[in-house]
């Protein structure tokens, strides 16, 4: 016996879902204990360095199992057709139509729902949330108002490609409200209340560095701008060192500056700003008091 491992985020053409992939994992997990030799193939586009399909001989597999996901369309029946040969299981997936080909290739099908029968646990329900931090991401729009010294393309490119390799479950943070989207915050203690679920937030956006130190998170702020704008002013008001200006982004300075962000100093630094978040905040009773026209003697 040897055990094909696969499912939609095996496809070129499918998609890799955190269920689709920890179902697939945790097949391979319990093959593995068992001691019944598996492999798994993964797509191409989500993971150009493991094994592909075009990598596989089907010769040399006893058994296909395909977990997860609806058990349809034209690439399950591509798979029935490469792995005739093979005893064909489906395991996990939700049957939508029973007649489809695609369902009636496989030798056996056990669902997770559609065959009429109680539903079953989906395999992804083994999954625990792993170790790394949960990063707020909250990117500066084009901003035209700096003119010819925006770098905001290129600021965003590295950061997005750096963003790629780093160890962490990376949350888009958008800080404009809508009252009209129901995917957008619409107060914003809303918003605040994201950034305070963080445990560090990468923003070029001068209220992504507020919100997160006013909450206590502490934050890696780039500025778009050419020679420093208004997040490296807003840095330098807090007195807050996790800054980088637009001019001297790359990969190095990124590592650099994020290994200070997620170190102890930075987390107490981050506290300690957060219970100072409204002191020197300007006053604006103050300012309407010095309006005030003086009274004319009598």
């Amino acid at each position: 016996m040897r055990v094909l491992i696969c499912g939609w985020a095996s496809f070129r053409h499918g998609e890799a879902t955190a269920g689709d992939v920890a179902a697939l994992r945790y097949v391979g997990s319990d093959l593995t204990a068992a001691g019944i030799p598996c492999e798994t193939v993964w797509s191409p586009v989500f993971a150009p360095q493991q094994r592909h399909f075009d990598q596989v001989d089907p010769q040399r597999f006893s058994h296909v199992v395909f977990a997860c996901g609806p058990a349809h369309g034209w690439q399950v029946r591509e798979l029935h057709r490469r792995f005739a040969r093979c005893r064909r299981i489906a395991l996990g997936v939700s049957v939508i139509d029973p007649h489809d080909p695609a369902v009636l290739g496989f030798d056996t099908v056990l669902a997770r729902d559609g065959t009429g029968g109680p539903p079953a646990r989906d395999l992804a329900a083994h999954l625990r949330a792993g170790p790394d931090p949960v990063v707020g991401v909250a990117l500066a729009p084009g901003q035209p108002e700096y003119g010819s010294y925006r770098r905001h393309e290129h600021v965003h490119r590295q950061l997005l490609d750096w963003l790629t390799s780093l160890p962490c479950a990376p949350l888009p943070v958008e800080t404009r409200l809508d009252t009209r989207d129901g995917l957008l915050c619409s107060t914003p203690e809303q918003c605040a209340a994201l950034f305070a679920r963080t445990d560090a937030v990468i923003t070029t956006r001068l209220h992504g560095l507020v919100l997160a130190l006013a909450q206590g998170v502490p934050a890696l702020a780039v500025d778009p701008v050419s020679g420093g704008g208004k997040v490296a002013a807003q840095a330098r008001a807090w007195g807050w060192p996790g800054i980088l200006l637009a001019d001297d982004v790359g990969p190095e300075e990124l590592d650099e500056r994020w290994a200070w962000v997620r170190g102890e100093h930075a987390r107490r630094l981050a506290r300690e700003r957060a219970g100072t978040a409204t002191d020197p905040v300007t006053r604006p009773r103050e300012v309407l008091a010095r309006e005030q026209p003086t009274p004319e003697p009598r």
